[in-house]
């Protein structure tokens, strides 16, 4: 099979590819509002129409919320599943937008309209590249399975147990994810390392009114003050994290990750100055991409109390709120995790005050086993398509399906996207090179070449 004939004709066939692309993001097909559930059966039909054009067996199949589409091409060699999803944000703020989000159009070498990267345009860098390798050979690569979902950006209500109930039908060799970018919008990488959560929101009680600070100051226990000076403990000097045991399971990177990643020559000073600040904070004997990637982090999110309102109340507040969340790596656990803390700020009441937690909750991280032999075929794949060495990368984030994949379906999952920091993903303008675009369905068609 010529791989070469499967490139050219991506090439050529670009423009029908974007107005493909363009026909789907006209779909406002956003999951988490109830008056756009007819669009978002209407963007499953149109995928389940276009993946049947292309010999797959496609089904729009039914869940509480939105649909799956699920589609299945080939009988033998390996397996792969390919995952997007095909619902997008809200729009607002409207105001903002300099056109119609559902009226997209290709701007200066630009693709612009609501779920222009996130997730469409990268779902379809994959379509199509199945698309060019059936107009060439007549037949698709190998044996694929493709799951679109309808609810990713709200929440995910039906994945789980659509998984579970079809965890047969679903699980394959290995899974691959476009949902993520190029690192620094210039380097092709796989996400190897995402991180998972931990998160408490818990308030502290004093006395059983808000009290005049004339009268009480002084003598009165205030729940602010003891809210601040137990959270000012969870770090000791040099940004570690004084939990007891909290880096239990924090595994350290590999040499040859290590190096991959120090090759990045990632440029914190900038990084740092698109927000306004300057000096790293965190674990001080740990590189920036390090903190950011591969180490847990504890961060205080909220904290409320007292008076906000317009001028000033002397009060000392009977109350004080907080939510803290951890983002945690390797083998850490939530379940261990997240009631040590909890006795933590307990051991550290003064007397008259009381705690109460809610919203405790939390998931692991996900580490990808990149001695299964698809990750550096698809690096090589990726490093060929766009000329500079592709690497094994972090998430600072967390991306659940693939963790999802590896607790229901017992498989790890290459997360592979084309995406750009400047995407604007989330917000009004939202947009997708073409470059990605284009490059994007190459690299799928290098990644399936090297797979199959």
């Amino acid at each position: 099979m010529s791989l070469s004939a499967v490139l050219d004709t991506i090439d050529t066939s670009l423009p029908q590819a974007t107005d493909r692309l363009l026909d789907l993001l006209r779909i406002p097909s956003i999951s988490t509002d109830p008056a756009f559930k007819g669009d978002c059966d209407r963007a499953a039909d149109w995928l389940v129409a276009e993946l049947a054009s292309l010999g797959f067996e496609a089904a729009k199949r039914p869940t509480p919320g939105h649909p799956m589409v699920v589609a299945h091409a080939g009988t033998t060699g390996p397996h792969v599943l390919f995952y997007g999803h095909y619902d997008v944000q809200p729009v607002d703020p409207l105001n903002l937008w300099d056109r119609d989000p559902f009226d997209p159009a290709v701007e200066d070498g630009v693709i612009r309209g609501r779920g222009a990267s996130d997730d469409k345009g990268q779902l379809m860098t994959f379509i199509e590249a199945c698309r060019a390798w059936k107009s060439v050979h007549g037949t698709l690569p190998g044996r694929i399975t493709i799951f679109l979902e309808g609810e990713e950006e709200s929440g995910s209500p039906s994945l789980i147990p659509f998984m579970q109930e079809n965890a047969a039908e679903l699980k394959a060799d290995i899974a691959l994810i476009c949902d993520t970018g190029l690192f620094e919008s210039k380097t092709p990488a796989i996400v190897t390392m995402l991180r998972g959560l931990a998160k408490a929101e818990f308030t502290i009680r004093g006395p059983n009114k808000d009290l005049h600070s004339g009268m009480f100051g002084g003598i009165a226990a205030n729940p602010l003050h003891v809210m601040t000076r137990i959270l000012a403990e969870l770090h000791d000097d040099t940004g570690r994290v004084t939990l007891p045991g909290f880096y239990d399971g924090v595994e350290e990177l590999p040499d040859t990750i290590r190096q991959q990643w120090q090759a990045l020559a990632f440029d914190h000073a900038s990084f740092l100055g698109d927000v306004g600040l300057s000096v790293p904070a965190g674990e001080q004997d740990r590189t920036p991409l390090e903190m950011i990637w591969s180490r847990p982090t504890a961060e205080v999110n909220g904290l409320w109390g007292g008076y906000n309102g317009a001028g000033f109340k002397t009060v000392l507040p009977s109350e004080a709120h907080a939510k803290v969340s951890f983002r945690l790596v390797s083998k850490q656990d939530p379940d261990a995790i997240l009631p040590v803390f909890e006795q933590w700020i307990r051991d550290r009441l003064p007397a008259d005050c009381s705690v109460e937690f809610h919203d405790v909750a939390g998931s692991p991280a996900g580490i990808m086993q990149i001695d299964h032999p698809a990750f550096e075929k698809a690096r090589i794949a990726l490093s060929e398509e766009w000329g500079i060495p592709a690497a094994y990368v972090g998430c600072g984030g967390s991306i659940p399906i693939a963790g999802y994949f590896q607790t229901y379906l017992g498989m790890d999952a290459m997360l592979i996207g084309f995406g750009k920091d400047d995407d604007q993903i989330h917000s009004p303008n939202e947009k997708y090179d073409v470059e990605s675009f284009h490059k994007g369905i190459r690299s799928w068609a290098r990644v399936l070449d090297k797979l199959m």
